[in-house]
C-alpha cells in the first residue's frame, strides 16, 4: 500500500468519527472567520493610500474613538482583538493539522499523484497546505507583534514596517496568506455546497488573490515610503 492511500484511508476512517464532521465544521467555520477579517483588514490597512489623515482616521474609528472625549481611539481594543485572533488561529490550525501529511513518504506520494494527474482541486490543496505551513510561523509572530505593541498610525505603522525592518515579514506573510485565505474560501464554497460551479469559482478567487496581493504590495511601499522620511525618535501623526 503507498503512502497516498494510506494517507486517504486515513481520512476516510476518521471521516466517520463524530469528532471528524464536528472539525470539519470548526475548521470551515474558523477558515470563514480568518478570509473575512483578511479581506476587512487589507482594506482597512490600504486607506493608507488615500493619505496619512484617512488612515488616522479609520484607526481611529476602528479603536472606538467614537467613545473617547477627545476622539482618540483605545489600543486596548487592537490588543483585546489581536489576542481573539489569535486564538482563531490556533483553533483553526489544530483541527487543520489532521489532514496534514505527516511523513516525508506522504509528501513524496502526494508529489508523484499530483503529477500523475491533472486536477484542478487536488493542486489547490497542495498549495494550501504549502501556504499553511508557512502561515503556522509568521501569523503567530504578526499577532503578537500587535499585542506587545498596540500602537498604529500612519507613522509609528510606518515605523515598524520601515525602521523595525517588519516589511521582512510581510513581504512573506503577504502572498501566502491571500493565497491561503483565497483557495480556503473556495474550499469550502465547494465543500458545503454553496456553488456548484467551480470553474467559475476558482476564477473569481485567482481574481481576488491578484487583487489583493497588488493592494497589499501597494499599501506595504506606501508605509515604506512614509517611514523613510521619519526622523528618530518618531512621533505620532496628529491631523491638522
Amino acid at each position: 500500500m503507498t503512502s497516498i492511500t494510506r494517507v486517504h484511508n486515513r481520512v476516510s476512517t476518521s471521516q466517520g468519527h463524530p469528532w471528524s464532521a464536528k472539525a470539519d465544521r470548526l475548521q470551515s467555520a474558523t477558515g470563514i472567520m480568518l478570509g473575512g477579517f483578511l479581506l476587512l483588514h487589507m482594506h482597512f490597512e490600504s486607506s493608507i493610500l488615500l493619505g496619512k489623515e484617512a488612515f488616522y482616521r479609520v484607526v481611529q474609528l476602528l479603536e472606538g474613538g467614537m467613545f473617547s472625549s477627545t476622539g482618540h481611539g483605545f489600543p486596548i481594543v487592537t490588543k483585546v482583538f489581536s489576542v481573539f485572533m489569535l486564538l482563531v488561529v490556533i483553533v483553526h490550525a489544530a483541527v487543520a493539522l489532521r489532514r496534514f501529511p505527516a511523513q516525508l513518504g506522504q509528501w513524496r506520494a502526494l508529489r508523484l499523484h499530483m503529477g500523475s494527474i491533472n486536477h484542478k482541486d487536488t493542486h489547490a490543496w497542495f498549495w494550501q497546505l504549502i501556504t499553511g505551513f508557512i502561515l503556522f510561523f509568521l501569523v503567530p509572530v504578526h499577532l503578537f507583534t500587535m499585542i506587545l505593541n498596540p500602537e498604529i498610525g500612519p507613522h509609528l505603522s510606518a515605523e515598524r514596517v520601515y525602521h523595525d525592518n517588519a516589511w521582512l515579514l510581510y513581504v512573506l506573510l503577504l502572498p501566502a496568506v491571500v493565497v491561503h485565505a483565497m483557495i480556503g474560501l473556495y474550499r469550502v464554497a465547494v465543500k458545503w455546497g454553496i456553488t456548484t460551479k467551480r470553474s467559475g469559482l476558482r476564477k473569481v478567487a485567482k481574481v481576488l488573490i491578484i487583487y489583493l496581493l497588488c493592494l497589499g504590495t501597494a499599501s506595504l511601499v506606501s508605509y515604506l515610503f512614509i517611514g523613510s522620511e521619519l526622523g528618530i525618535p518618531v512621533q505620532p501623526f496628529v491631523p491638522e
